[in-house]
């Protein structure tokens, strides 16, 4: 539980920090920039899902825009 609580709090304050890019005033992306980063997150989520549903590990992390 504590593992989690940590962990948890970790990963809500890295997508936070991925939330920041959206601002225009500091940062430049196009929307295709901004779908494949949408899109990478929601598989991640949805394959995180799987591995509690199954019981499952994944593999490697890769991205790029």
């Amino acid at each position: 539980v504590e593992l989690a609580q940590k962990r948890m709090v970790k990963a809500i304050k890295a997508i936070r920090l991925v939330g920041n890019l959206s601002n225009k005033s500091n940062y430049s992306y196009s929307p295709t920039d901004a779908l494949k980063i949408v899109k990478a997150l929601e598989e991640e989520v949805r394959a995180l899902k799987k591995r509690f549903e199954s019981g499952s590990t994944s593999g490697d992390v890769e991205f790029t825009l």
